[in-house]
C-alpha cells in the first residue's frame, strides 16, 4: 500500500506511544486475546490471573482472553465471564494489578456461537443458522463433536444485543480502559459476516450488507453504553477459522470496516493468517492494505509476526500497533527482549489450558 508523507508526517516505532480512543499506549507492542482457562467453573477469574496479567503490563495495551457475555455464550471451560456482579468484582484486583504497574487493560467480549458445547452451558449453542462446527469442542470432560447450532430467531436478537450491552457497562465497572469487541475467528459474530455459516434469508443474511447488520448493531449498542472511545472490534477477514469462511470476503470486510469507521469505533485489530500459519494458512489475500483506506483509526495487526517484520509493518505505516500471542505467554517482559534484542523463551503448549501456575506465571523474566 502506498502512503504519502502527508498522511503519515513521521516514522512510528514499535517503542512509540500511541493514542488509542481516549487512553495512551506506552507503546504498540499489544497483547493479543489468549485463551488461558485459569477462571473458576463458575466462569469468575481467580486472583492468579492478576499476577498473569500484571506481569504483562509492559504492553502498550493488553487485550484480555476472550470473556464470556453470558452463560449461553460462554462454551469454554474454565474461561472468564463478565456477566454477573461477581464476576465484576473478581476482575477489580486484575485490572488494578495492570494499572498499577503503568499498563492498560480492555476486556475482549466473546459470544461463542455455534462453538458453544451444551455440556458446557447448559444449553444449545446458538448461530445465525443450522450449522455444526468440524471438529471438536473443550468441555469439562475432555474433547467432544460439535453439536448443530439451533438458528437464532429475529426476537431473539434483542436478547444478545442486551447482553453485549450489560458485559461492556461491566466491564468498565470492573476498571477496564474499555472493550475489543470479538468479532473474529469463526464466533457469533463472525458467523453472521461469513456466507459460509450465515445462510439467512432475512435482513441478517444474503447480501453483505444484510450480513454486516447485526455487527453494526451491536457496536452501535455497545458505543450507546460506554462511548465510541473505549470501543474496539477484533475482526478475521480471510481464510477459515473453525469452520467459518467467507466466499468472497472483500465483499463484506472492507465494507465492514468502513461502517466502523462511520460509527467511529477506536481501533481495529485484525487477525490475518497468511500462506505459511502457524495456526490456520489461507491462500485468500490479506484485506488489510484495503482496509488500512478506509478505516482511519489506529489499525492493528496480528498473525505470527516476527520483531522484525512488526517494526517494518509500524514504520511503513501498513499497522499502528502489531498484537502478539504466543510470544507473551512465555515472556511476560516481551517489550523488554524486543527491545534489548534478547532472546525469547518458547511456550510450553501442553499447559496452555491447564489449570495452575505452571505455563502461566511461572515463566521468567529476563532480568
Amino acid at each position: 500500500m502506498e502512503v504519502s508523507i502527508k498522511e503519515y508526517p513521521f516514522m512510528a516505532d514499535l517503542f512509540d506511544p500511541i493514542e488509542i480512543g481516549d487512553f495512551s499506549a506506552k507503546n504498540r507492542i499489544f497483547m493479543s486475546p489468549l485463551t488461558r482457562a485459569r477462571a473458576g467453573r463458575d466462569a469468575v477469574p481467580t486472583p492468579i490471573m492478576a499476577k498473569y496479567y500484571e506481569q504483562r503490563a509492559g504492553a502498550g495495551l493488553i487485550i484480555t482472553e476472550a470473556t464470556g457475555i453470558s452463560r449461553e455464550g460462554l462454551g469454554w471451560p474454565y474461561a472468564p465471564g463478565i456477566w454477573s456482579d461477581e464476576q465484576v468484582e473478581a476482575w477489580k484486583p486484575i485490572t488494578k494489578a495492570v494499572h498499577d504497574k503503568g499498563g492498560r487493560i480492555v476486556c475482549q467480549l466473546w459470544h461463542m456461537g455455534r462453538m458453544v458445547h451444551s455440556s458446557v452451558t447448559g444449553l444449545q449453542p446458538v448461530a445465525p443458522s443450522a450449522t455444526t462446527a468440524p471438529g471438536q469442542a473443550h468441555t469439562y470432560d475432555g474433547k467432544v463433536p460439535y453439536e448443530q447450532a439451533r438458528a437464532l430467531q429475529l426476537d431473539e436478537i434483542p436478547r444478545i444485543l442486551a447482553d453485549y450491552e450489560t458485559a461492556s457497562r461491566n466491564a468498565i465497572k470492573a476498571g477496564f480502559d474499555g472493550i475489543q469487541l470479538h468479532a473474529a475467528n469463526g464466533y457469533l459474530i463472525d458467523e453472521f459476516l461469513k456466507d459460509g455459516t450465515n445462510h439467512r434469508t432475512d435482513e441478517y443474511g444474503g447480501s453483505p450488507e444484510n450480513r454486516i447488520r447485526f455487527l453494526s448493531q451491536v457496536v452501535e449498542r455497545i458505543i450507546a453504553t460506554i462511548g465510541a472511545e473505549k470501543t474496539g472490534v477484533r475482526l478475521s477477514p480471510n481464510g477459515d477459522t473453525q469452520g467459518c469462511m467467507d466466499s468472497a470476503p472483500e465483499t463484506v470486510f472492507i465494507p465492514a470496516a468502513s461502517e466502523l469507521e462511520r460509527q467511529g469505533v477506536a481501533w481495529l485489530e485484525l487477525r490475518e493468517p497468511g500462506l505459511n500459519g502457524t495456526f490456520g494458512s489461507t491462500d485468500q489475500p490479506k484485506l488489510s492494505p484495503e482496509i488500512r483506506k478506509v478505516f482511519r483509526r489506529p489499525l492493528i495487526l496480528n498473525q505470527d509476526y516476527t520483531f522484525e517484520a512488526a517494526q517494518e509493518a509500524v514504520q511503513q505505516h501498513h499497522a499502528d500497533a502489531i498484537a502478539f500471542g504466543r510470544k507473551f505467554i512465555s515472556n511476560p517482559d516481551l517489550p523488554t527482549r524486543f527491545a534489548k534484542n534478547l532472546p525469547l523463551q518458547p511456550d510450553e503448549m501442553a499447559t496452555w489450558y491447564s489449570r495452575g501456575e505452571h505455563g502461566y506465571t511461572d515463566y521468567p523474566f529476563a532480568e
